[in-house]
């Protein structure tokens, strides 16, 4: 038979056991009974705020309007509702649902299907969940499992994460693990190595070395300490890896910096800035803005508006250089066009074409065809042969050789 029980206000009981609803007054405490303390709820608990349970405490649902401080485990079947409160566990938690107005602090695990709190949710130990709704800050000591991370303030895991999707407002720190979306508007930034499939930052990212991910689209600014691996990246804002960078493709609309070297399968295009310090390789290489590296590698092709900047040059299968761009370090490929009034320094192709008004240090090719006002400073050799159009200046007489250098 079902009994319905209450608690006065400001009143202390003890008990073990309800058959029905339990209502407990303003500023009540209940007291368990048994080794460990406990009570079991067959119904509901009501609260009337500021109210203690110096036990464990099982029951279908809980309510309360203000504060309840749980000094052991709850165990929730259904929901727990905390308005114009806060609710604290002194263990560990378990429910379907959570909603607390305004902080949950639980001293150990959290496991809940779906969980939203107002202020601050803090737990010291493993987080288990399909969605979490922080509107302030969330803190977790343990590890964190969730499909769906939404904090509009500030996130801190201090284990390894395990989310699908995670959006944050304001500053979120972990220590690496997997997550699958990441969304920043704020500040995000992993302290261990971290799998994710996409990051879309629009304040500022941070991930330490060891990472692995797919797409990373980046309108502020983000910051790798180590090497990285990942799909494409697409960078409107600021980009900078200390390590080196392995993926299929990476456009950069704003800067971007490597401290090793950049390989790529597929694409890079540059039309803001690049600086590589070791060699950068990829199927196409289209710089628009300006791409410095020790060395520049295509499959296929080069083509350059802005400018190239390398120590050691540019190899590809072909090799356009448009109007007025600029490339230091020797051109390698099988054909070279070298646009009006570029600059070049020395050339190895088997066509060369350089159009009108263009300048090159040295051009080595089989078939080499140069157009008016060009100037060749150093040597000019070719295997076949040498068209020259129009008035071209020549630092030394051309060669006609067997075998080029």
């Amino acid at each position: 038979m079902s009994v319905k029980m209450s608690v006065p206000r400001g009143g202390t009981v003890a008990l073990d056991n309800v058959q029905g609803d339990l209502r407990v007054g303003e500023d009540a405490t209940v007291n368990g009974k048994g080794v460990p303390l406990r009570l079991t709820v067959a119904g509901s608990v009501y609260c009337e705020g500021d109210d203690v349970f110096d036990c464990s405490l099982s029951a279908e649902s809980l309510e309360a309007e203000g504060d309840v401080t749980i000094r052991g485990d709850l165990e929730i079947k259904d929901s727990v509702a905390v308005e114009d409160g806060r609710l604290e566990v002194h263990g560990s938690l378990s429910a379907k649902q959570v909603d607390v107005d305004e902080a949950l602090i639980v001293s150990r695990d959290l496991t809940v299907e779906d969980v939203e709190v107002g202020g601050h949710l803090r737990a010291d130990g493993n987080v288990k969940a399909e969605e979490v709704d922080v509107g302030g800050r969330f803190e977790a000591k343990g590890e964190v499992e969730a499909k769906d991370v939404d904090v509009g303030g500030s996130l801190s895991i201090e284990s390894r994460a395990s989310i699908e999707h995670l959006d944050i407002g304001g500053k979120a720190t972990v220590a690496g693990g997997k997550i699958r979306e990441i969304d920043v508007g704020g500040s995000f930034e992993s302290k261990a190595p971290l799998e994710f499939e996409e990051i879309d930052v629009g304040g500022v990212v941070r991930l330490a070395d060891g990472n692995k991910g797919g797409r990373v689209e980046v309108g502020g600014s983000f910051k790798v300490d180590g090497d990285l691996q990942f799909d494409e990246i697409d960078v409107g804002g600021k980009v900078e890896m200390s390590g080196s960078g392995e993926g299929r493709g990476m456009s950069v609309g704003g800067k971007a910096e490597v401290g090793g070297s950049l390989k790529l399968t597929e694409n890079l295009e540059v039309g803001g800035k690049i600086e590589v310090e070791g060699e950068v390789s990829a199927k196409n290489v289209e710089v628009g803005g300006v791409l410095r590296s020790r060395k520049a590698t295509a499959q296929e092709g080069v083509e350059v508006g802005g400018s190239i900047d390398t120590a050691e040059g540019v190899t590809a299968r072909f090799v356009e250089i448009g109007k007025r761009g600029e490339v230091r370090g020797p051109i390698r490929a099988d054909e070279v066009i070298i646009g009006k009034d570029a600059h070049v320094e020395t050339i190895y192709g088997k066509k060369v074409t350089i159009r009108t008004g263009a300048f090159a240090e040295n051009v080595y090719g089989e078939d080499v065809s140069v157009e008016s006002n060009c100037r060749i400073r150093g040597e000019t050799q070719y295997v076949n042969e040498l068209k020259v159009n129009g008035n071209v200046s020549f630092g030394q007489p051309p060669k006609k050789v067997e075998k080029l250098p």
